[in-house]
């Protein structure tokens, strides 16, 4: 039996970073996973999707290019050499990972892992079964996709987000399912590929509890290319046919039928619990089935730890990295905690949404007086001369003192701008702080002191309001 300080079940974004944290301050730990490093992120996710998505962007700039004078004749793309690009990018980082485990002295176990108690687990490799015993336990076994009746993942012509990611050409007719953040993001890849796109989204807009602004200019593009979308609508029915899914849409103006190549569910994820023994635990979940942890990540049930997207909404790599971390150091009995102020989203469709922090909304209804200023990206030099000035940076702050609640960016970059605003609300930042900053020039980043401009009573390149 291999005994250790710490198990860790799960080799996500938290699961991986946990055990390099508990290897760095000396805990002898164990790794368990039953798959491939990285997890969902690193291998079907955030990183593969991002790589296919450079590519159709750089197409769709392709296609663009006679607008800035660059002349260009018989542009295609070779899926194949694609597919071998985004595998390129996952295998390194998947490497990455396995060395620096390797170098903090975690031990890797590949298997299904079965907890028995809290601190035994019973583990089934590939050559039989191993049992570890470990003081303290964390389970970081993320989630997997929703599937809805009649609409179940064949892997042919019902796909889910994995088999997307592996397509070998670009669907003629693509319906998505689901008005998600991972929903969209694939409605916008595969229509710069080639695709003819539909969506149906069983509620009032696209990405459901986001500010209606910013999605309204993705759904704008969308349409301008040719996209359908349905709202408060949903698929009644499906049927399969010589390679064709014939479907009918259920929308508030009646009932339509089409077929499609391929049909994209994506409309939720739960956690992962089987297997984890919880009811015999006595580990705590919530109705939704995600566990309940404190700031330290740990469950009601002493030495046994959560993180990642086991413990909830937002589920993101970058919440369970950070997750992990706080478990290992609270492990080594640090003074750690989970007490960070905001968590950044972004959402990488045509144009990127990012968020932060209180939407203007979400701040009266806390009973803060509030104040919004945007600044609009086709009002900047940098947006205009890339060619993208589509959308605008909203900051969302207390109209006594200007302190920052949140922001919302929908454009250019908008994935990397968010992180100023987040570390601004993390220091506890005004807009008079963001507004004597001075920004270099010409960059998308000066939207954001634009809009703090605004804010704070001296707007130079808009009106004052």
């Amino acid at each position: 039996m291999d005994q250790a300080d710490v198990a860790v079940i799960g080799g996500g974004p938290g699961g991986y970073v946990c055990a390099i944290r508990a290897g760095q301050l000396g805990l002898k730990t164990v790794l368990i996973e039953s798959d491939r490093l990285g997890g969902e992120c690193l291998n079907y996710g955030c990183i593969p999707s991002k790589s296919l998505i450079t590519v159709s962007k750089l197409m769709d700039k392709v296609r663009e290019a006679e607008r800035y004078g660059l002349k260009t004749t018989g542009t295609s793309v070779d899926f194949a050499q694609m597919q071998k690009w985004k595998s390129e990018v996952v295998a390194r980082l998947v490497s990455g990972v396995e060395a620096l485990l390797k170098g903090n002295h975690v031990e890797v176990i590949k298997g299904e892992a079965q907890v028995k108690t809290r601190d035994k687990i019973l583990v089934t490799t590939a050559s039989g079964t191993q049992d570890v015993s470990a003081a303290s336990l964390v389970l970081a076994t993320g989630t997997r996709a929703i599937s809805l009746p009649g609409l179940e993942i064949d892997g042919d012509l019902v796909i889910g987000s994995r088999q997307a990611l592996e397509l070998t050409s670009a669907p003629k007719r693509l319906l998505v399912v689901g008005g998600g953040a991972i929903g969209l993001e694939f409605a916008c890849m595969y229509q710069k590929l080639g695709s003819e796109v539909t969506i149906v989204e069983i509620m009032d807009q696209l990405m459901p509890g986001s500010d209606p602004e910013l999605v309204r200019l993705v759904a704008r593009k969308l349409e301008s290319r040719g996209a359908h979308i349905h709202l408060r609508s949903k698929v009644a029915s499906l049927t399969k046919d010589g390679g064709i899914a014939t479907v009918d849409i259920q929308a508030p103006e009646g009932r339509s039928r089409a077929a499609f190549d391929k049909v994209l569910v994506s409309v939720g994820r739960k956690a992962r619990t089987e297997n984890l023994n919880l009811r015999e635990l006595g580990v705590q979940a919530n109705e939704q089935g995600y566990i309940v942890t404190n700031k330290k990540m740990e469950t009601n049930v002493p030495g046994v730890y959560a993180i990642g997207d086991l413990t909830g909404p937002p589920l993101l790599a970058h919440k369970a990295q950070k997750q992990g971390v706080v478990a290992a150091e609270c492990i080594a009995r640090l003074p750690s905690a989970a007490d960070w102020t905001v968590i950044p989203e972004a959402v990488f469709c045509d144009p990127e949404i990012a968020t932060v922090g209180l939407t203007e909304n979400q701040a009266r209804a806390a009973g803060y007086s509030v104040k919004r200023s945007r600044f609009q990206f086709a009002a900047l030099g940098r947006a205009l001369s890339t060619g993208d000035p589509e959308g605008f940076v909203k900051i969302v702050s207390k109209g006594d003192d200007g302190l920052v609640l949140g922001a919302q960016i929908v454009g250019p970059d908008a994935s990397n701008l968010i992180s100023e605003v987040a570390l601004a609300m993390e220091m506890g930042a005004t807009v008079k702080d963001i507004a004597l900053t001075i920004h270099p020039h010409p960059t998308l980043p000066e939207a954001i002191m634009e809009a703090a401009e605004s804010a704070a009573g001296t707007p130079i390149h808009q009106m004052k309001t």
